[in-house]
């Protein structure tokens, strides 16, 4: 029995050599793999942490253009927006193409010119209260001239014919709002 294991013992030590050479091959690509999604994950942010501070910059650059360079046309003011925002992100350490740059400071420009426009339709809405009496006055003194003209007619027409019966024309009884629900469903 000594000797059977005195024999296949070399050929066991083999065979668990082996398995573990192939265990730590095994091991070591998985560890290869999860070391490389970790820095491209790693990279993915660090890209998105620096567009955000590139976006701000350009924010920054807008800001300090519009208010700067009134007077002064766009290409100016596109030039003085780039020149301080790639000073500002080589102070950083970030690397930007001058479009790239120049596509972030755009950008800035049409969100401000967005809310600009939504701050503006808001303020030029009426008011409503205001509205409705504009309207009210608008009924009543187009009633007025209405009673005006149907009181002319009536005299004319009893100088025409002075046998008729003459009565006084009446003035229209339709209460305000009636009419102002009518003229503001048209």
């Amino acid at each position: 029995m000594q000797t059977i294991i005195e024999t296949v013992q070399p050929y066991v030590n083999t065979i668990v050599t082996a398995a573990a050479g192939v265990l730590t091959a095994f091991v070591l690509g998985g560890l290869n793999k999860l070391k490389t999604k970790v820095n491209v994950w790693l990279e993915a942010r660090t890209t998105a942490a620096q567009r955000e501070v590139i976006h701000k910059v350009a924010g920054e650059a807008f800001a300090l253009a519009q208010t700067t360079f009134k007077d002064v046309g766009g290409v100016r003011k596109m030039q003085e927006a780039l020149q301080y925002a790639s000073l500002r992100l080589t102070e950083q350490g970030i690397v930007v193409s001058p479009t790239e740059l120049q596509a972030a400071i755009e950008k800035a420009y049409l969100e401000y010119k967005a809310k600009t426009k939504a701050v503006l339709a808001t303020e030029a809405q009426p008011n409503e209260e205001a509205a409705q009496a504009a309207a009210k006055e608008a009924v009543s003194g187009l009633a007025a001239k209405l009673n005006d003209f149907l009181a002319q007619a009536a005299a004319e027409v009893a100088s025409v014919v002075p046998t008729q019966v003459h009565s006084e024309p009446e003035p229209i009884s339709a209460s305000v709002e009636a009419v102002q629900a009518a003229v503001i469903a048209e």
